[in-house]
């Protein structure tokens, strides 16, 4: 039965802990989900939630902690005893989220939590995986796979992936080696169960399997397994030999963190925050942006300065100021929204970057020239010059041209570079279009407008 957690579910649980009274708490929160858990430690203080955790089974708090989130897991490791953590967590948990709890820790507390662990063979590959950096392969692998060699039979392999898979809570492929461990592919287990039982298993083997480096950058990880519709990914030195592997359920996390940290570089957000972070910090990260919008907004008012004369005499052409430069800044967004998004999925290629910005070029002419004749049909019936006319559709076909190809060069060159293509689709090109948006149309005003004037 689902138990709905509110106020008062809250209150009476807070009152059970208060009381100390162990097997009250524990009927409250038995039926729970671990991600239903990681929420309820959200509403409750630090103390409260050691309480709670202790009275948990090992596999169940093992399952909890790595549904919490970072902040909240950190807290919460930093008051519970190393002894602790080594036997309930890090003994249960497959080597990759053991990894990464002991991520958090300094060296000294690592040792001393890792000294705890019996299973020296555990420990040694939760060592091995905190030698690699957490944005590759390596750091989202774990070590426990079923791995047989090719020479086996196949009733040889099954006796050895009974004894493989005792400690490997799924099993999505059975992954096959040869002598010298070098990764030779797959079987499945559909063959397995119909083939001959002396029937080798080098027979058996699909060699078309996708493969990554333990050095592969994790981004290019989960475009591999998104691309591929793989549920796991064998990871391989550097000379191919098998060393892990990377089920979805780690890669899921590398989207949503990719995709989180994206939309907050689009808004013009510089670091990693989230709503819980400090008022400094929040600070902190949008300062940036906001200086550089502020420094846009000035150098547009010396562009306008320079005009101010003109402006003044003709009143009429400062209505349309705002049009042009929104205009130019939502093309330049949308243009460079679709780079980015191609540049995440792997759909766009590093080297036609000139056929690509050819094809935005074409894509702005023709919204250039529907939204220039939109606006001059209005200014033909309602404006009182035929200059104000002509000016502001010629201005806004050029902008719009010029803001849709802009848009599209530079998250690409941004890429070229090896920097974040995401903060090109928020303030700096809204910011840098409606600069030269403006200064679009007072050149053009200046060469038609007032010459007609």
């Amino acid at each position: 039965m689902r138990v709905e957690i509110n106020k008062e579910y809250l209150d009476k649980l807070k009152e059970f802990v208060r009381l100390q009274a162990d097997d009250e708490a524990h009927e409250m929160i038995k039926s729970l989900h671990p991600a239903d858990i990681a929420d309820l430690f959200e509403e409750i203080n630090i103390e409260e939630a050691k309480y709670l955790f202790l009275l948990f089974d090992t596999d169940f708090a093992a399952d909890v902690i790595v549904e919490l989130e970072e902040d909240e897991r950190n807290n919460l490791l930093s008051v519970i005893p190393n002894e602790v953590i080594a036997r309930q967590f890090i003994k249960k948990m497959e080597s990759d989220d053991a990894a990464d709890i002991l991520g958090y820790f300094d060296d000294e507390r690592k040792e001393d939590i890792l000294s705890y662990l019996k299973d020296h063979e555990h420990a040694g590959d939760i060592v091995d995986l905190l030698n690699y950096d957490e944005n590759t392969a390596g750091g989202l692998m774990a070590k426990e796979l079923i791995a047989i060699n090719e020479n086996l039979t196949v009733k040889q392999a099954l006796g050895e992936m009974r004894e493989q898979g005792k400690d490997i809570d799924n099993v999505y492929y059975v992954y096959v080696i040869d002598n010298k461990k070098i990764f030779k592919g797959i079987v499945s287990l559909k063959s397995l169960l119909f083939s001959s039982t002396n029937n080798m298993i080098k027979n058996l083997i699909d060699p078309d399997i996708r493969t990554v480096k333990t050095d592969t950058p994790s981004e290019e990880v989960a475009r591999v397994m998104e691309k591929y519709d793989l549920v796991a990914l064998p990871v391989v030195d550097g000379i191919g030999r098998l060393v892990g592997r990377i089920t979805i359920d780690d890669v899921v996390d590398i989207i949503r963190e990719e995709a989180e940290q994206d939309y907050q570089l689009i808004s013009g957000i510089t670091q990693d925050v989230d709503f819980s972070d400090s008022v400094f910090k929040l600070s902190k990260s949008r300062i940036p942006w906001l200086l550089i919008g502020m420094f846009g907004g000035i150098c547009g008012s010396i562009i306008l300065g320079a005009y101010e004369e003109n402006i003044a005499r003709f009143a009429e052409l400062a209505l349309f100021l705002p049009l042009v430069a929104a205009m130019g800044g939502n093309a330049g967004v949308q243009s460079s929204a679709i780079v980015v998004q191609g540049l995440a999925s792997g759909d766009i290629d590093l080297q036609s970057i000139g056929k690509k910005i050819f094809k935005e070029l074409r894509v702005g002419i023709l919204n250039g020239l529907v939204c220039g004749l939109v606006i001059f049909l209005y200014n033909y019936f309602f404006s009182s010059t035929f200059a104000l006319t002509i000016t502001v559709s010629l201005s806004l076909f050029s902008v719009i041209v010029f803001a849709t190809v802009f848009g599209t060069f530079v998250p690409l060159m941004l890429d070229r570079f090896k920097i974040d293509p995401a903060i090109a689709t928020g303030p700096f090109i809204t910011t840098s279009n409606d600069i030269i948006g403006l200064f679009t149309y007072m050149i053009i005003a200046q060469a038609i407008y007032f010459q007609i004037i």
